[in-house]
């Protein structure tokens, strides 16, 4: 049986940075052969690894360590003035976990996503064949969050389960709901479920302070980060 010590990894050439300008990067691959059950995924996460399809991955850079995994303690987590008015304002939407899987009505809303609010990004142009091979191939115990206005689908937030929380994997929603904050919504909505289940973190994944795109993440408090090895509360001086 695999497991951590039996695992092998490879390393990536230099590529560009897909976060920071003007920089390279260095990614960690385990051996895509491997067999990963939910306990080696959930070691995996614990030791700062994200999944993204069948691959699962770190940073590994040489002279750059920007990219800092993180997680939420759901047991000492304590909702902001603002994420009180989310929850408010997003009352009359009804959540729902399904099993991950592709249909037309989930690819229509990661397109419109895609296309309008990441046109910039390496996921444009969007495609079946990208949201397959990202969010529903390589799946060990994967479920959607479908959020849902009057039967209208306007959010799809992916999560993984694993032995101690959930990993927060990929979320889109309708650019037209934009005033709705339907991504810090998701968040909290998966907050609340790992309470529910009993367990203790919401895994986000990689946290770059220089990255607008990834402040969002910081409003939570308190935040954990993977530094030097030890998960330890983010100073955010």
């Amino acid at each position: 049986m695999t497991n951590l010590k039996t695992l092998a990894f490879f390393a990536t050439p230099p590529h560009d940075c897909s976060y920071l300008a003007d920089r390279e990067a260095t990614t960690m691959f385990v051996d895509p052969r491997a067999d990963i059950n939910k306990r080696l995924y959930s070691q995996l996460t614990s030791l700062g690894f994200r999944r993204s399809g069948s691959h699962y991955y770190r940073p590994h850079c040489e002279a750059c360590t920007a990219c800092i995994p993180v997680r939420i303690d759901t047991e000492h987590f304590r909702y902001d003035r603002n994420q009180k008015r989310v929850l408010r304002k997003n009352a009359d939407l009804t959540c729902k976990l399904v099993p991950g899987r592709f249909s037309e009505e989930y690819y229509d809303l990661y397109e419109r996503y895609i296309v309008q609010r990441h046109s910039d990004g390496d996921m444009y142009p969007p495609s079946r064949e990208q949201f397959t091979s990202f969010l529903v191939e390589g799946a060990t115990d994967t479920w959607f969050l479908e959020i849902r206005s009057a039967h209208r689908l306007i959010g799809l937030a992916v999560v993984d389960a694993l032995e101690d929380g959930l990993s927060a994997i990929y979320t889109v929603f309708d650019p037209d709901e934009d005033k709705r904050s339907l991504g810090t919504f998701a968040v909290l909505w998966q907050i609340e479920e790992v309470r529910r289940r009993g367990s203790l973190y919401l895994y986000l994944g990689y946290w770059i302070k220089a990255c607008r795109k990834m402040n969002y993440k910081t409003r939570f408090h308190p935040i954990e980060a993977l530094v030097d090895g030890r998960w330890q509360v983010l100073g955010l001086d």
